[in-house]
């Protein structure tokens, strides 16, 4: 059996304003014991719950808006549920990841379901003053569109499955031990870096699938937008532009720039950029026409781009010529 990681797009904020949503019953996820209270689990902590679908006897469907990060590990799950602006059945099994501000799920219409896996809920008040703290947003396997999802493999499962367990564990027969929260954040650490180890593995195998394809439509997208005099509304383009033309979160989009290249996709960007500058110049553009022409705001911040990237000044250059 194969079972897949995914992550929410940050699209999904602005579709849980649409008016669809408006219309069904959402449950507020304002921390993790919400959401444990709504399923009928154990509260072990305020700031982190742990919930083994297997046990529960009267499981709905819920339609979260999460203030909450979730761990939403599926073994089995037969239902349809929506994110970001889609619809996703995991019947196969997965590891799905939402964070703070995120919206999906499935408007409770009163059905028992049944699921197997667990989940694991944390508020950012877990990790403040912790190392995780700041690295959280390191983790983009919270943030991924669903279309990037990556296989994981049964005996990763299985691991995941252990740490949560553990977790379980220790807020259930430690409570009031004074290293609790350095014992659970340390497992949710290793949660956070197994995951990344399983995105990191299988990741090579799909940026290698895409490289040709990718890299093709990304260097026809910056033609494009010059052809097209998109900097004259735009300026210079951007990553996220350029990820949202390709269908692909910023963050996906520059991780599968760097696997590619071994470069972060901004600097792909000013790459072509300046290829593109070395060629007005040569065709007898003055450095003012030449960083209007490219999108510059100003002539003196694409002559500090143009030095920074060669060495020397555009006037150096063409006087080299």
């Amino acid at each position: 059996m194969n079972y897949q990681i995914y992550g929410i797009c940050e699209k999904s904020i602005i579709f849980a304003a649409s008016k669809r949503l408006k219309m069904e019953k959402i449950l507020q996820v304002n921390s993790p014991n919400d959401y444990a209270r709504y399923v009928g689990a154990e509260v072990l902590h305020d700031d982190i719950c742990v919930v083994h679908y297997d046990e529960l006897e009267h499981c709905r469907h819920a339609l979260c808006n999460y203030g909450v990060y979730g761990i939403f590990l599926l073994e089995e799950s037969p239902y349809t549920i929506s994110y970001g602006q889609g619809q996703y059945r995991f019947s196969s099994g997965s590891l799905l990841c939402v964070a703070p501000g995120q919206m999906g799920g499935v408007s409770d219409n009163g059905e028992i379901i049944h699921i197997r896996g667990w989940v694991l809920m944390f508020s950012p008040q877990l990790l403040a003053g912790t190392p995780m703290e700041g690295r959280i947003d390191d983790f983009h396997f919270f943030s991924y569109y669903d279309s990037e999802a990556l296989q994981m493999l049964p005996d990763e499962l299985r691991t995941l499955s252990m740490c949560m367990k553990m977790i379980r564990y220790e807020l259930q027969t430690h409570a009031d031990d004074q290293r609790l929260k350095t014992i659970v954040v340390t497992y949710l650490q290793l949660i956070l870096e197994y995951s990344a180890r399983f995105y990191d593995r299988q990741f090579q195998t799909e940026a290698q699938s895409q490289t040709n394809d990718l890299l093709i439509r990304f260097d026809a997208l910056l033609k494009r937008y010059y052809d097209q005099r998109l900097y004259r509304q735009h300026g210079l383009p951007t990553v996220r532009y350029c990820a949202q033309e390709l269908f692909l979160s910023p963050n996906y989009f520059g991780d599968l720039i760097r696997q590619m290249t071994g470069d972060n996709a901004s600097s792909a960007i000013r790459r072509f950029v300046m290829q593109r500058a070395q060629q007005l110049l040569v065709a007898g553009h003055t450095v003012t026409e030449t960083a209007e022409m490219l999108g510059f705001d100003y002539p003196q911040h694409f002559t500090r781009m143009f030095k920074r990237h060669f060495g020397f000044s555009p006037s150096t250059y063409l006087k080299k010529r």
